[in-house]
C-alpha cells in the first residue's frame, strides 16, 4: 500500500489526504490501473468524459483540433498528472483532444459516480478540485485581459496559454495558414512577417503548415509582466 500511497499523493487532486483515507477508498472504490503501449489511444476528442483519469507513469501526446479550421495544438504532458478533468461536470462534457500514449504508459481510472463519492469523502479532494478548475478558468481570463496592443503575436500567445496545459512541454502547432491567418484575425504577410519576428527571438520555428514553441515563457511574457 505504500508504494500505492506516494504514486497516488504526487497525482494534483490527492495531495494533502491522509493515507488512511486513501486505503479507506481503494478498499471501497473500483480503482482501475490501465497499462498502454506506444501509439495506443487512451482517449479520442469529441468522445464523452464519464471517468477521471490521471497519468501515474509515462508521458501522453495530446492533440487539440479546431472545430472547424484546419488548426491543432499538440503538447505533451507526462506524470503526475490528470487529463480534463474540467469537462466531467458543466455543459460540455466531452474531452476536447485525443490522446496517445508516447512510449509506455499507466492511467488510473475512476468513473464519475465514484469520483463523486471521492471528493464528498474527504474535504481535501474537494478544495483541491475546485482550485484545480479555479486556476484553469482564471488563467484564460488573466491572459485575454492582458493584451497590450493586439498584436499577431500577442494574440498567438494568449492562444497558445488558453490551449496549453500547465506543466505541457514539447508544444507544437499544426496549421493551414489559411485558417491560422482567420484563427488570429490577420493577413498571410502580417502572420509571416510576425513569425519571422518570433523565430528570430529564438522563440518558435516554423514551416509552412507547423509551429514548434522553443521558448513558452518568453512567448508568455508578451501578455504577462
Amino acid at each position: 500500500m505504500n508504494s500505492m500511497y506516494q504514486q497516488l499523493m504526487q497525482l494534483p487532486l490527492f495531495q494533502g489526504v491522509s493515507a488512511d483515507s486513501i486505503t479507506q477508498l481503494v478498499e471501497k472504490l473500483p480503482f482501475h490501473f490501465l497499462k498502454y503501449r506506444n501509439g495506443e489511444q487512451i482517449l479520442q476528442a469529441g468522445d464523452a468524459c464519464t471517468h477521471i483519469k490521471f497519468i501515474v507513469s509515462g508521458t501522453v501526446r495530446l492533440e487539440t483540433p479546431c472545430k472547424y479550421l484546419k488548426v491543432s495544438l499538440v503538447q505533451t504532458l507526462s506524470t503526475p498528472n490528470v487529463l480534463a478533468p474540467e469537462y466531467l461536470f458543466g455543459r460540455g462534457t466531452v474531452y476536447p483532444y485525443t490522446a496517445v500514449a508516447d512510449g509506455s504508459c499507466g492511467i488510473l481510472q475512476l468513473r464519475k459516480s465514484d469520483y463523486i463519492k471521492m471528493i464528498n469523502s474527504d474535504k481535501v479532494f474537494l478544495f483541491n478540485i475546485l482550485n484545480y478548475l479555479s486556476s484553469g478558468s482564471q488563467r484564460g481570463v488573466d491572459s485575454s485581459l492582458s493584451i497590450k496592443d493586439g498584436s499577431v503575436a500577442e494574440r498567438l500567445a494568449t492562444l497558445m496559454d488558453m490551449l496549453t496545459i500547465s506543466g505541457a512541454y514539447d508544444i507544437v502547432l499544426r496549421f493551414k495558414q489559411k485558417d491560422l491567418c482567420t484563427l488570429l484575425s490577420t493577413q498571410r504577410t502580417t502572420l509571416v512577417t510576425s513569425l519571422d519576428k518570433l523565430s528570430e527571438q529564438e522563440i518558435l520555428e516554423y514551416d509552412s503548415n507547423e509551429l514548434r514553441i522553443l521558448d513558452f515563457r518568453g512567448l508568455m511574457d508578451m501578455i504577462k509582466d
